[in-house]
């Protein structure tokens, strides 16, 4: 009998099921947050941008919606511009409408009906840029498409601060991933969320309307539901905190009870009170990740903050050598 190969979906509830056993196998146990963002988690997401809590995504926009030209003349002329964590576009459209004569638009998301969405409405809206969506996980190495037209360099735009989802020593290798991506010329545009007051940091990951609790614990709807795991999601809750010697923001889900959790004929126990890593949001000084990023290869060349300075918007260039 032919054999066939196995359908991309089918593959991807294969990687979901292995990262969740590796995951909760670990000790502390663990889960990855890329999976935050299925379509439900997506449009959770995109609520918690609106709260009042959450200053971030608004912050941000702020920026770009001050600095974007001085953004695109930053980038320069005829780049294909590569976005890492395709979300609801809006800031990218910021970007696009002030880039000089860019070539193509290649949006790379985990979460491919949200990718494909997303590269539609650009495509009609920007009808004479080619907009190439790329499934893939960011931080594995991923494949590049070649524009029709030939860029003059790359420039990757990495907003939102995910890279504060990242531990120093994982950031640095995920930039040194960008810097060779990007080559001699290229170039990255990135936010990063400031240092700042512990109770501004804190209400913004534990609004009043639970949104970013739902957020966080979908995470175990999605291993019900799409893992056919035995799991009782009621008898968890949201924990989110500030570790200052960390300077991150931790996130973690907490056992309510001694329970059992069941996945592929796999079992794991949890105690009461047991806590389960999903995410940390690290928080930087713009010296501090300037630093960071001179490990990497990459140079300061810009900067952008709103007049609170909650956040900042940095434009890093390939050195040519890294440390």
């Amino acid at each position: 009998m032919l054999k066939t190969a196995p359908s991309k979906s089918s593959s991807r509830l294969i990687t979901f099921q292995h990262d969740v056993i590796t995951g909760l196998a670990d000790s502390p146990k663990r889960l990855p947050c890329k999976y935050f963002y299925d379509k439900r988690g997506s449009a959770l997401f995109d609520e918690i941008c609106e709260l009042d809590e959450y200053y971030l995504t608004r912050t941000e926009q702020a920026i770009m919606d001050r600095y974007a030209s001085e953004m695109g003349a930053q980038i320069d002329s005829g780049a294909m511009l590569v976005e890492y964590g395709s979300g609801s576009s809006i800031k990218t459209r910021i970007l696009l409408d002030h880039l000089i004569d860019p070539v193509a638009y290649v949006p790379v998301d985990i979460s491919h009906r949200h990718l494909q969405r997303v590269a539609e409405r650009l495509r009609a809206d920007y009808p004479h840029l080619e907009v190439i969506p790329v499934t893939a996980d960011f931080t594995r190495p991923f494949s590049l498409p070649t524009p029709r037209q030939p860029a003059t360099h790359c420039a990757v735009y990495f907003p939102g601060s995910t890279i504060g989802n990242f531990e120093p020593a994982q950031a640095e290798r995920l930039l040194r991933s960008i810097t060779e991506r990007c080559g001699d010329g290229g170039g990255l545009l990135i936010g990063i969320d400031l240092v700042k007051d512990v109770e501004t940091l804190e209400r913004a990951y534990n609004d009043d309307a639970g949104v970013t609790a739902a957020f966080n614990l979908n995470l175990l709807h999605r291993i019900r539901d799409e893992l056919d795991a035995d799991i009782d999601v009621e008898a968890f809750q949201h924990v989110a905190f500030y570790n200052d010697a960390a300077s991150r923001i931790e996130i973690y889900i907490r056992s309510l009870k001694r329970q059992t959790i069941d996945i592929a004929e796999t079992s794991f126990q949890l105690d009461a009170g047991e806590l389960i890593h999903t995410e940390y949001s690290h928080k930087y000084t713009i010296e501090g990740f300037s630093k960071l990023a001179a490990r990497a290869g990459l140079e300061l060349h810009r900067s952008w903050t709103d007049d609170d300075r909650l956040f900042a918007v940095l434009h890093l260039v390939v050195t040519g050598g890294q440390a």
